[in-house]
């Protein structure tokens, strides 16, 4: 299975520039940004939200959420997702895989929302 892929890897470098270069670069860097984006933003939130519900009014400072924490958490489940998703990718194939994570994530959805409804 792995020397079909580089055949495919090979092929693709060896082809002339076409459309499909352009979309396998376009697919590649928002599955990036979409993966990073709320890595990058954790950090903003909870500083923001320290300072919504953990104000103290007789402090001057403005409140604090015990931040680090959960960037070390959004961090961690980040690196096991990716592990395991990826390693579930190469054992089922990439389309079952991605099913599963989408079932994963919806699954996860479901519980927040029992708590609000």
């Amino acid at each position: 299975m792995a020397e079909q892929q580089l055949g495919v890897l090979k092929a693709l470098d060896a082809a002339k520039t076409q459309l499909y270069h352009f979309t396998a670069m376009t697919i590649a860097g928002m599955g990036f940004f979409t993966d990073a984006y709320d890595l990058f933003c954790v950090s903003l939130v909870t500083k923001l939200l320290g300072r919504l519900y953990y104000f103290n009014p007789l402090s001057e400072k403005p409140g604090s959420l015990p931040h680090v924490a959960v960037n070390d958490v959004a961090l961690c489940g980040t690196l096991t997702g990716q592990l395991f998703f990826g390693w579930l990718g190469d054992k089922l194939g990439r389309k079952k895989s991605v099913w599963y994570h989408f079932d994963h994530d919806y699954r996860v959805l479901r519980g927040f929302w029992s708590i609000f409804w």
